[in-house]
This record gives C-alpha cells, structure tokens and sequence, in this order.
C-alpha cells in the first residue's frame, strides 16, 4: 500500500478537515467518485497516518476541568526526555507532550479542575519525575482559535506563495540630460 497522496485525497482531506460528520455519500458526490472509493481512501489514509485519531472532541470544562495550563519544563539532561515521557503518560490530566527548542527542554498542555489540582499535579508528580530539574506554569485564560492545519490543493497554495511572495522590483531610468523641446 502506498502512501502517496494524490488530488482527490487532498479533496476529501479538505472536505473532512471542516466536517468529519459528512457522510461518505457527499463526499463521492463533491469528488467525483463512487461511496467506496472514499471509504477505501479514507482507510488508507488511516492505516498510513495521514488522518491521525477519530472520534469526538470533550470540552474539558463541561466535565469538570476549568484549568488549562501548559508547563515548560527542564530536564538535568535532553538526553532524559524518553524516559520523563514514559512517565508523563502515566498522568492522565496532561493531553499534548512536545520536546523544544529554546528555554524548556519539553513542554505539555494539561487541564485540571482548580489551581489546588495544577498545584498537586506539579508538585507531587511532575516535579518529582527523576532528571526534572524544573517547571513552570502558564495557566491559559482563554482560547481563541482551535483548528486544524488548513488542507490545500496544490494550485491553492501556488495561489498563497504567489499572494505573499515580495514583488519584483521595477527598474526605473532617470534620465538627467533631457532636451528643452521634445
């Protein structure tokens, strides 16, 4: 099985990156393909990691967890951060779990119920992590734009490197000994 994406892949990626309750039908109907080809390519784009997870997303404040923060966190050496994650995962409350660049050698997103919550998860589980050299913690008041990745057909973006690529610039002759009379 191959992992090329080709046009009509991009499509349905387009089409079920802005609804993935539409029915298979539909998108046939958009792409111009029978219902089982979209249900074989959706498959594939599964099995090969193109379209990572399904399912539904939980608003973590309708069950209980007011709390988003999201904790930089350093280690005594990078070299530990296989065996910090190993036990990062073991804490249920953190969801994404990134190792950077810059002044944090990881940082994850967690959600808690309370400020008491964040606090007993960072000092009694995070923090005492072997090679956790130190956190800290940015409590988010508020969350403006969650999406995903936008999915463009390949003219699209030529259409956008095109928008923002910075303009030739036009050569101009100035002409210093001009005639009286023309």
């Amino acid at each position: 099985m191959t992992d090329k994406i080709d046009r009509t892949d991009l499509r349905i990626l387009q089409i079920i990156s802005t609804n993935a309750r539409i029915a298979f039908k539909d998108i046939a109907d958009k792409c111009g393909v029978s219902r089982a080809a979209v249900h074989q390519r959706v498959l594939r784009l599964m099995e090969t990691g193109v379209i990572q997870g399904s399912g539904y997303n939980v608003d973590p404040r309708r069950v209980g967890y007011s709390t988003c923060t999201y904790v930089g966190i350093r280690l005594e050496r990078g070299s530990m951060y296989k065996d910090v994650v190993v036990e990062l995962e073991k804490i249920p409350e953190i969801v994404e779990c990134h190792y950077t660049t810059g002044p944090y050698t990881m940082f994850v997103k967690l959600y808690c119920r309370d400020n008491e919550h964040l606090m007993s998860l960072l000092n009694r589980r995070i923090q005492e992590i072997p090679g956790v050299n130190s956190t800290e913690a940015l409590i988010s008041l508020d969350q403006s734009i969650n999406r995903q990745v936008p999915v463009r057909l390949p003219e699209e973006v030529f259409e956008e490197m095109d928008r923002y690529a910075p303009r030739p610039r036009r050569r101009t002759t100035v002409i210093t000994d001009l005639p009286d009379t023309l």
